[in-house]
C-alpha cells in the first residue's frame, strides 16, 4: 500500500464500459475539478470519498447515478453513522462530515452538466461537525524544552532544531515547511515566502532573529552533506537528499514532542496552534494572527481567543465579584477592561481548519488509502 504522499495506482471508480455509469461520471467530474485549478490535495480527497461512496452503492445494486434517491442517500449517511473502524471506534461526525460533502458536490454537478434532472442530495441534511478546540497548546517553557532536544553537534540533530526552531517562530503547516525553497528565504528581512499555500495562496510570513540563526547555520554547516547533485533547492533534506514525506516529517516532530515527556501530543500542528496561542497571550491582534496563519476567515483564527485562557483568566480576575477584597477603598477602585480582548474570547467557537484532517476510510484491506 503506497505511503501517504505517494502516488499508487489508481483504483477504477465503479464499473467500467458504461457512459453514464459510476465510473466515467466520476471521471468527468474529478477532471472538471483539475481544468478548474483544485488542489491535487483536494481531487485525491475527494476521488477517495466517492470511491467509498460508490463501492457501497454497487454492493447494493446501484450502477448508475440516476438509481440513486434521497432515501439512498440517507441509508449512506446511517451506514457512516453505524460504521467502525478497526479498533472498534466510531467515525466521528466531523469525519461523516466530510465523506458526505464531496457526493453531494458530485451530485450537483451531475445536475448542472444535465446528467440528472433532480438531484437527489439538494435536500441532504449534513450532520452537525463538533467544534473542537486544539486539543493540546505548549506553553512557552514546554515548546523550548522541545526545541533543546535535538543533538545540534550532529547535521541531523542541527536539521532538526531549525526545522522546530521554523514550525514555532512562524506557525506554517508542514507541508509549506516541506515545500520551502532556498530563494524563499530572506533573511535581510528576516521573512519567508510561502509559495502556494493551503488554497494555492502566496503569503510572506515572518521569522524571529532565533530561528533564522538556527535556520542559516543548517544551511552553513548540516545541508552541504545531505545535499545531492543536481541539488533542486529545497531547505529542508532528510538524511538521504530527498524531500520529506508529509507523515516523515510528522513522526520527527512527534518523537521530539514525546521524548520531552510533557504529556502533551502533537506534531507539526502543535506548534502552529502554540506560536498562534503565545502570541495572543502576549497581546498581538488576532487579524495579523490570521495573516501569518494564512487562513482565509477570521472566524478560523478566532478557535485561538478560545484556548488562550490567561487573558480570560485576567478579565475574570478583574470583573468576577468573587475577586472583590474585604477593604472597601480596594473595592472601589475601577478596574479598566479590554474590550477587544474581551469580544475575542467571547467569540463563537470556530471549527479548526482542515488541515488537522481526520483519518480515512480504510480500504478494503483495512489500510487508510493516501490522499
Amino acid at each position: 500500500m503506497p505511503k501517504k504522499g505517494q502516488r499508487g495506482a489508481r483504483r477504477p471508480l465503479g464499473a467500467e464500459g458504461d457512459s453514464q455509469g459510476f465510473a466515467a461520471l466520476a471521471e468527468s467530474y474529478l477532471e472538471s475539478l483539475r481544468v478548474r485549478n483544485y488542489s491535487p490535495a483536494t481531487i485525491a480527497s475527494r476521488a477517495h470519498h466517492l470511491r467509498e461512496f460508490i463501492r457501497w452503492a454497487e454492493e447494493r445494486g446501484l450502477a448508475r447515478p440516476t438509481e440513486v434517491t434521497k432515501p439512498t442517500l440517507e441509508r449512506y449517511q446511517r451506514f457512516l453513522y453505524h460504521y467502525r473502524k478497526k479498533n472498534g471506534e466510531p467515525l466521528s461526525f466531523r469525519s461523516q462530515h466530510g465523506c458526505l460533502v464531496p457526493v453531494r458536490a458530485f451530485f450537483k454537478w451531475l445536475c448542472r452538466q444535465n446528467h440528472l434532472l433532480a438531484n437527489p442530495a439538494a435536500d441532504l441534511e449534513l450532520p452537525r461537525a463538533e467544534k473542537r478546540l486544539p486539543r493540546h497548546v505548549l506553553t512557552a517553557a514546554e515548546a523550548e524544552h522541545v526545541l533543546g532536544l535535538p543533538d545540534v553537534a550532529q547535521p541531523l540533530g542541527l536539521r532538526d532544531r531549525a526545522i522546530l526552531e521554523a514550525l514555532y517562530s512562524t506557525g506554517m503547516r508542514r507541508m509549506e515547511l516541506i515545500g520551502l525553497k532556498l530563494y524563499d528565504l530572506d533573511q535581510e528581512r528576516g521573512t519567508i515566502f510561502i509559495r502556494q499555500g493551503k488554497g494555492k495562496k502566496d503569503r510572506m510570513v515572518p521569522m524571529g532573529e532565533r530561528a533564522f540563526a538556527w535556520v542559516r547555520r543548517y544551511l552553513e554547516e548540516a545541508r552541504p552533506s545531505l545535499a545531492l547533485t543536481p541539488d533542486d533547492g529545497l531547505v529542508f533534506l532528510t538524511n538521504v537528499g530527498l524531500a520529506f514525506e508529509p507523515n516523515r516529517l510528522t513522526q520527527l516532530v512527534r518523537d521530539y514532542v514525546d521524548k520531552a515527556g510533557s504529556g502533551k501530543t502533537g506534531a507539526c500542528h502543535l506548534f502552529r496552534h502554540t506560536c498562534a496561542t503565545l502570541m495572543l497571550e502576549n497581546g498581538a491582534d488576532i487579524r495579523f494572527i490570521q495573516q501569518l496563519l494564512g487562513h482565509e476567515k477570521l472566524e478560523t483564527t478566532q478557535i485561538y481567543a478560545q484556548v488562550s485562557i490567561r487573558m480570560l483568566k485576567e478579565v475574570h480576575a478583574r470583573t468576577h465579584p468573587a475577586r472583590l477584597t474585604a477593604d472597601p477603598a480596594a473595592a472601589a477602585v475601577p478596574v479598566p477592561t479590554d474590550p477587544e480582548a474581551h469580544a475575542e474570547l467571547a467569540a463563537e467557537l470556530a471549527e479548526e481548519e482542515a488541515e488537522d484532517d481526520v483519518p480515512p476510510l480504510a480500504d478494503g484491506n483495512g489500510s487508510p488509502l493516501p490522499l
